[in-house]
């Protein structure tokens, strides 16, 4: 039997849901800033609709997964936290010359960022024997 699966995990699918659904509709904005970044770089054409959508199945499945209490979560957990932080560290490296954000969002942004996959990963590798 599937236990439920918490606030906390239940706050992760949503969050997650709501970045697949950011990625899906990054390819129809009209804002040039609004992109798919991919290795650090901002995308832009049929690379950003592919690899928005691409992802944004990938993220909608790992959100279906953590809501569903599903042990396939848990792969893509071990796979998106790895990708974030390269993400990022790769777009600080790759776009540092541009304007800057503030030292505090900057901050907060790595923290949510990175901590979100973070403590997903470490609450569904804790709760892996109630994965169905």
């Amino acid at each position: 039997m599937v236990k439920s699966r918490g606030v906390t995990l239940t706050i992760f699918a949503i969050l997650f849901a709501l970045l697949a659904l950011s990625n899906f509709i990054k390819p129809f904005s009209h804002d040039p800033g609004t992109t798919f970044i991919f290795l650090g770089g901002k995308m832009s054409g049929a690379a950003n609709f592919i690899l928005a959508w691409m992802f944004g199945i990938l993220i909608a499945a790992y959100a279906y997964g953590i809501w569903a209490m599903r042990k396939f979560a848990l792969p893509i957990a071990y796979f998106y936290l790895p990708w974030v932080i390269v993400n990022t560290i790769l777009f600080g490296i790759r776009n540092g010359g541009g304007m800057q954000p503030s030292v505090a969002i900057a901050i907060g942004s790595i923290a949510i960022g990175i901590g979100v996959p973070l403590a997903a990963l470490i609450m569904l590798r804790r709760r892996q024997a109630e994965l169905a």
